[in-house]
């Protein structure tokens, strides 16, 4: 039985803009519930370049990925949004009431009013490794993200890759599983430096292993991993084995977004300039994932979406309430919901 959650509005993406989009529905007293396909708030500027420079946001001279993700994050707390992460939406259905119901590779469903797509080109979906047959393990004993850490209590684990993801779940799942065994290609990692010195402790300590090399074969039976048999350097060797963790990046898909009967162009979502609302009324699209005359790909533009996508939903959700527009540096009220009267 899937587990179904009510709120005013699901946001499809943990980016900037859609973070943001929460600060500017929390504004209007609208309730707001965040999907995303990755493990961790931030979209591409966390995943793809969260120590990289950006330059054009108003207000920083200079701002990491990682650095705007966290202020962001800083800047909606007072409105509690409700995270749910590592999971796809699979399913956009309208209800006869107006209302939406949306579904995900996770087993839930979402009840609301409105949808604002905020999906950056579309939604990350993991590379799958050149393994052959690795089809017929998937979502039984290998996995390209961890959902529940339960799933691999007192399981023999192996982790392939080298980047931030495989090195946090190196670290996070070493305390419950009953093995673990990091591979990665090279002795040179993209995570954390403290994350990588943190590896290091664990392997020389024991509790871990980590060897260089590539995954060649899985061998198991109906599904479920037995063995992962690597290539090496050294020469060929087979790991015990019953979950296999693939870190191998992202690419970027419209994924589902492209069967939900919304206008396309060029697969972006095609919106009006007033409220960019889809060609479904109630269903938004802010950020890069949008197309209008004019349509410039920048994290300022999302921001301007976001805030007039907001006054709209208002409207969709409590349409017999009078919206009064506010400035948050002059209105006691914005400012008692802010925390800083």
């Amino acid at each position: 039985m899937s587990n179904e959650i009510t709120t005013d509005v699901v946001i499809i993406g943990a980016g900037p803009v859609g973070l943001f989009a929460v600060f500017e529905l929390g504004l209007l007293d609208l309730k707001c519930h965040v999907i995303d396909i990755l493990d961790r708030p931030g979209g591409q500027c966390a995943e793809l370049y969260p120590e990289k420079p950006i330059y054009d946001i108003p207000g920083f001279p200079v701002v990491t990925g990682q650095g705007l993700t966290d202020n962001l994050l800083q800047q909606i707390a007072p409105f509690g949004p409700e995270f749910h992460y590592s999971r796809m939406v699979t399913g956009l259905e309208k209800l006869e009431d107006g209302s939406f119901r949306l579904t995900t590779d996770a087993d839930e469903t979402f009840l609301c009013k409105v949808v604002v797509i905020a999906a950056g080109g579309g939604s990350f979906q993991p590379k799958r490794p050149p393994v052959p047959g690795i089809e017929e393990y998937e979502n039984k004993s290998v996995f390209y993200a961890v959902r529940k850490m339960d799933d691999f209590r007192d399981q023999d684990v192996v982790i392939v890759g080298g980047g931030d993801s495989a090195l946090d779940w190196t670290l996070n799942l070493q305390p419950i599983v009953r093995s673990l065994t990091l591979v990665h290609r090279r002795d040179a990692f993209k995570a954390a430096p403290a994350s990588v010195n943190q590896m290091k402790e664990l392997v020389a300590d024991g509790k871990i292993n980590f060897l260089l090399g590539q995954v060649a074969r899985l061998e198991g039976t109906d599904g479920q991993l037995e063995n992962v048999h690597l290539t090496m350097q050294a020469g060929d060797t087979t790991l015990p084995a019953t979950r296999l963790l693939p870190f191998f990046g992202l690419t970027m898909k419209l994924g589902p977004v492209a069967d939900w009967g919304l206008e396309l162009n060029d697969n972006l979502i095609s919106v009006d300039t007033e409220k960019f609302q889809s060609s479904v009324p109630g269903v938004f699209a802010i950020g890069d994932i949008n197309h209008y005359p004019g349509k410039l790909k920048l994290i300022l533009s999302g921001f301007h979406e976001a805030a007039l996508m907001a006054q709209a939903a208002k409207h969709i959700v409590d349409p017999d309430q009078r919206v009064v527009f506010q400035y948050t540096t002059s209105s006691t009220k914005l400012q008692k919901k802010l925390g800083v009267a």
